[in-house]
């Protein structure tokens, strides 16, 4: 649930009214009637009307600016890594792979011998 007075941005017209989808709004109200759809009244100054809108019509400026400097920053990686030719970090992005464990951390499991495994059991059944 927004807060009274946050910025919004309208992302879609799910109920077709001819909402301004993308222009900005700021939540004013909420619509606390159990019979209607609507979650918000939402002020849209450069139509200078109210729109009552459903939750999941409108989503925080912050949370789509994030989104979008996410996106930029994906896609600058990778033209970065076509132009130096560097396929690992290229996979890495486009793939989603997870970084490569280091050897050194499966090396550093300690295999128990047969005596150290017998005697651990042999505790633990005696306590």
């Amino acid at each position: 649930m927004f807060k009274l007075g946050e910025k919004v941005v309208i992302v879609s017209d799910q109920y077709e009214q001819n909402l301004p989808v993308g222009e900005y709004g700021y939540i004013i109200a909420y619509d606390r009637n159990a019979d209607n759809v609507f979650d918000y009244v939402v002020r849209v100054p450069a139509h200078n009307r109210n729109f009552l809108v459903p939750g999941s019509d409108v989503e925080l400026d912050k949370v789509l600016l994030k989104l979008e400097a996410d996106r930029v920053e994906r896609e600058a990686l990778i033209d970065y890594a076509l132009a130096t030719r560097n396929e690992e970090l290229f996979n890495r992005i486009v793939r989603g792979d997870a970084e490569v464990p280091e050897e050194e951390d499966l090396s550093s499991k300690d295999v128990q011998t047969r005596e150290d495994f017998i005697r651990q059991v042999n505790l633990k059944a005696w306590i």
